[in-house]
């Protein structure tokens, strides 16, 4: 028999808590899940569930997180050329994921149903969200402005913030009131939402009480990382903007995307103060997010932002961040190798992608 070594347990160990608590969350619901039935099915105490997860919440959370990047990759790659098809597309993938009214409440296809009432239950989770699917708007939102409107806009991401909204409201009624709605009006729908003026335009942030970015010259050897919105390797050792996020200053990085030159990386690194609650909400939200793109949205038309997921602090720290929080927002540009400009504070991802 071959003996695990500490990490290996740990890992092990892990993997049976979520495997059991999928079992329990899809058969009991959220509400009704306990934690002492979880370490029943794992064949593990209570004390061992805590020791990976800091309280059940957590652990739904990074139950559907496991889940969502257990999903299938679209058999067939995106045929959309046009803002409107791609937003069709995006939606029928959206509502793919959602269970059918015919379906058990209990089958594993509803295990999300207490998701949305878990996050307004509380503010330390419902803000960290609503930034987080403002950041999935941003993404789409200027993958739609690469491929092209129907007519001319200078920004589209109020289009697929609409297109979020209608998703998600679709996503409570299939839970609450299984069977209504038409997905396919739902699907053209959101395709005319390219076409519609929503008098949506970009202006530059005004922000006279944030300083410009201050120059710096130090080395840049950041830890190895993986772009969450492509599941690839990030690319980290380039010259771009890289900026440190915490969970409720995420749409911030539009500033940096829409300031920097076209052709430089800007990389969103997402740390928060909650790193086992909002981790994996963070992880769940991206993730599927990432699924959505990859059926409707060409891989040339993405916008140039990587998204890392930062929960150690590590790659923060190599940029010069050593404590971080949910309201963190400082930004360093890198080129050759080294930080040659840094800024932190409200309105930093503008000031160093501008310098």
């Amino acid at each position: 028999m071959v003996r695990r070594n500490r990490i290996e347990m740990q890992e092990h160990n892990r993997a049976k808590v979520l495997a059991a608590a999928r079992d329990e969350f899809t058969e009991r619901g959220f509400r009704d899940a306990k934690i002492d039935q979880i370490a029943e099915r794992a064949d593990l105490t209570r004390g061992a569930v805590y020791s990976n997860f800091p309280g059940k919440r957590a652990l739904y959370f990074a139950v559907l997180a496991e889940a969502a990047e257990a999903a299938e990759a679209p058999e067939y790659p995106p045929t959309a050329r046009t803002a409107g098809a791609a937003l069709g597309d995006f939606a029928r993938a959206w509502l793919a994921r959602l269970p059918l009214a015919t379906e058990d409440r209990h089958s594993a296809s509803r295990l999300g149903r207490d998701l949305v009432p878990e996050i307004l239950a509380d503010e330390r989770t419902s803000v960290p969200f609503a930034q987080l699917t403002g950041l999935s708007a941003i993404v789409l939102g200027l993958a739609l402005e690469r491929l092209g409107p129907g007519r001319a806009s200078a920004r589209l991401v109020r289009a697929a913030e609409t297109a979020l909204t209608t998703l998600h409201g679709a996503g409570q009624l299939a839970a609450a009131a299984p069977g209504f709605g038409e997905p396919f009006a739902i699907v053209r729908a959101c395709e005319q939402l390219a076409e519609l003026d929503l008098d949506d335009e970009w202006a530059p942030p005004h922000l006279p009480h944030v300083s410009p970015a201050r120059p710096a010259d130090q080395p840049w050897t950041p830890p190895a990382g993986t772009d969450a919105l492509r599941d690839e390797p990030a690319r980290l050792t380039g010259d771009g903007v890289v900026a440190i996020l915490g969970l409720h200053r995420l749409i911030a990085v539009e500033e940096a995307r829409r300031a920097a030159p076209a052709e430089v990386d800007v990389t969103a690194v997402l740390v928060t103060g909650n790193p086992g609650e909002l981790g994996p909400l963070a992880r769940l939200t991206v993730t599927e997010l990432r699924g959505c793109l990859r059926a409707a949205v060409p891989a040339a038309a993405w916008p140039r932002i990587q998204v890392v997921h930062d929960e150690s602090g590590a790659l923060a720290a190599a940029a010069g961040v050593a404590a971080c929080s949910d309201a963190t927002e400082s930004a360093v540009r890198v080129e050759a190798g080294r930080i040659v400009a840094r800024a932190d504070g409200y309105g930093a991802c503008h000031a160093v992608a501008a310098g």
